[in-house]
């Protein structure tokens, strides 16, 4: 028998570092390092997630036989260096901040890497940053033929991408380069309305549905030329993202009437207005590049990554407008799923090896590929640190969580291995009651400590998904938005369909009013017993019991602080939190058992709000 191929993917350095192995193919582990550090966001080496990844995989680094970054440090230079000279005297300021730091270590990555893994002695390679997030978009996919398209802030010099995966192989057809980028225009309204760039865009999609698009022929007229394949030139006369501190500068202030929103200033219908805008551009822009794609291709169905590919609202869309057959979306979609591409991209397009595709099961295995741990591991802390609970069996969970979510309890829920990626589906999750009428405002304000606007998302039985949403296909990764069935709505009252803004707010929309937007929209994960059984069979018994087989699923964390990966922050999240029970594999810890933790009144001095 052959020695299996470990493949070591890496992405780090500018946001959501991560780390893959790849064993003959198959994704072995995968995590973002935030996860371990407790630092949202981190873009540190992924130093702890590589240690995970070895552990999980049951060897040394010097057992690894390639290491793949996700992107050329050379070429990502060069495109900083030709933008500060293009710009100069312009941006001296960021040019002396970043270029010597690149000088001394970032375009020496190979010597860099090295040193952050002692022992290894294998080859590395450099895809371009759009080749990793073509291949994390279409390798994983269940798909032997595909069309697919990237769409993010910038790599080295490309923006967006697009081509034809066929078998092992992926081949680019078309881009878009830096400055022209979807991802940095929506960011820059991110930063105009006041949230943090590569952090806030989710709020600001969760906004646009109480604006309306006052401003998007502004947009098309002033920030953008775009065409009718999708491909646009952007007005760089109002950013200042090209070697600025900002995003945009006075000129968009003149524009739109107003500086920047100061962050965690009250919101106006201004802001909500703008969000709506820039959500309605970006939808149609996705759209018509979609379309262009289809065309070029002849490919039937469609594969997604970058930071873009994360507006499920958009990528709703393009389903609905039935431009392609099928759609599959990257779970990892930014920055933390080049290290899954690099590492694929290696495997198949330089070592040359077969890929299997069924045209039904993606081989992401449900991105359940961060750590676990055992009933004895979790025992050993609960007990260490005097924490009551008490123990649940396999058959009798289900139901006992089923009747505390009908009691309107909230329910942190960490079971299994975690997942990789933004999204929580159903390993690390804060759930509810989804027919509650109070649970929105309840998990905004007491559980996250976050806006009271923002939306949650449910999860659904994937046999029952069609009767609660407009949706027919599977949507297991939480990344696609559909409409709440108009069975299921409730008619609004003349007097209620004349508010607007966040008067909309916590009006009762359908029979599941926690999960409805104010829009009727639902951001949809779908559940199937395959990799998450025990989340499935919840799921299963709340809907035999009680007759709804949706819940609420929010990510488990609070505003500022990444998702839990282990016990440890699983309990201290509980514990400052209002969350009523928290279950730890079969371990169920009920709040009024517990004793305060010290410092608890200034917990939220430790996180970084955002």
């Amino acid at each position: 028998m052959s020695k299996p191929v470990n493949i070591l993917g890496v992405s780090a350095f500018y946001h959501d570092s991560a780390a893959c192995l790849v064993r003959d193919g198959k994704i072995i582990a995968a995590a973002q390092e935030e996860r371990f550090t407790r630092k949202k966001h981190d873009p540190a080496f992924p130093k702890n997630a590589v240690e995970y990844c070895l552990r999980e995989g049951g060897i040394k680094i010097s057992d690894v036989d390639y290491v793949a970054f996700y992107e050329k440090p050379f070429l990502k230079f060069d495109r900083l260096l030709h933008s500060y000279l293009a710009y100069a005297p312009s941006g001296l300021k960021t040019f002396l901040m970043a270029i010597p730091l690149w000088i001394r270590e970032r375009i020496w990555m190979k010597t860099l890497i090295q040193e952050e893994l002692p022992g290894y002695t294998g080859k590395m390679l450099f895809p371009e940053h759009h080749e990793s997030h073509a291949a994390s978009a279409f390798f994983p996919s269940p798909y032997p033929d595909a069309a697919f398209l990237t769409v993010d802030g910038v790599g080295e010099w490309t923006t967006t991408s697009f081509g034809a995966g066929r078998g092992n192989k992926i081949e680019m057809l078309g881009e878009l380069h830096f400055p022209h980028s979807l991802g940095l225009l929506y960011s820059a309204f991110t930063y105009f309305t006041g949230f943090r760039v590569n952090s806030g865009e989710y709020k600001l999609m969760g906004l646009a549905p109480y604006g309306e698009p006052k401003y998007s022929d502004l947009i098309l007229r002033e920030l953008i030329d775009l065409k009718e394949d999708g491909s646009f030139k952007l007005n760089m006369k109002y950013f200042n993202y090209g070697v600025g501190l900002t995003m945009t500068n006075e000129k968009f202030d003149q524009l739109f009437g107003r500086p920047p929103r100061k962050p965690e200033s009250k919101l106006t219908q201004h802001d909500m207005d703008l969000a709506r805008s820039i959500q309605d551009v970006t939808e149609e822009i996705m759209f018509r590049m979609a379309r262009h794609v289809r065309a070029q291709t002849g490919l039937k169905d469609l594969c997604l990554a970058g930071g873009v590919a994360l507006n499920c609202v958009a990528n709703g869309r393009i389903l609905r407008e039935g431009i392609f057959d099928r759609i599959w979306i990257q779970p990892a979609a930014g920055d933390a799923g080049g290290a899954l591409g690099a590492a694929l991209f290696t495997w198949h397009q330089v070592l040359g090896n077969a890929r299997a595709a069924d045209n039904v099961n993606d081989s992401q295995r449900g991105s359940y590929l961060g750590p676990e741990f055992s009933r004895d591991e979790i025992h050993a802390y609960l007990t260490t640190n005097n924490i009551p609970f008490t123990e649940l069996s396999d058959a009798e969970l289900p139901e006992k969580i089923a009747d505390l979510i009908k009691a309107e309890k909230v329910i942190g829920w960490f079971y299994g291995r975690m997942e990789f990626g933004p999204r929580a589906l159903g390993a690390r999750s804060i759930i509810g009651d989804a027919q509650s009428s109070k649970m929105q405002e309840v998990m905004n304000l007491k559980i996250k400590f976050r806006e009271s606007f923002r939306p949650f998302a449910p999860s659904v039985l994937r046999e029952k998904a069609a009767e609660w949403f407009d949706l027919d296909c599977e949507s297991p990764y939480m990344l696609l938005v559909a409409p709440v069935a108009q069975s299921k709505r409730r008619d609004m009252t003349a007097e209620e369909q004349k508010l607007f803004g966040l008067e909309k707010l916590l009006k009762i929309r359908s029979t599941i009013p926690a999960v409805t937007h104010v829009d009727y929209s639902a951001r949809v994960q779908t559940v199937t017993p395959d990799h998450q059984p025990m989340y499935y069979r919840l799921l299963k018994k709340f809907d035999e019991k009680y007759g709804c087989p949706v819940m609420i699923n929010t990510s488990f964390n609070v505003r500022g602080e990444p998702v839990v990966g282990a016990p440890e922050h699983a309990y201290k999240c509980f514990m400052r939190t209002n969350m009523d029970y928290l279950l730890v594999g079969n371990f169920l810890l009920e709040k009024k058992d517990q004793k305060p933790l010290d410092k608890d009144i200034n917990w939220l001095k430790e996180f970084e709000l955002d």
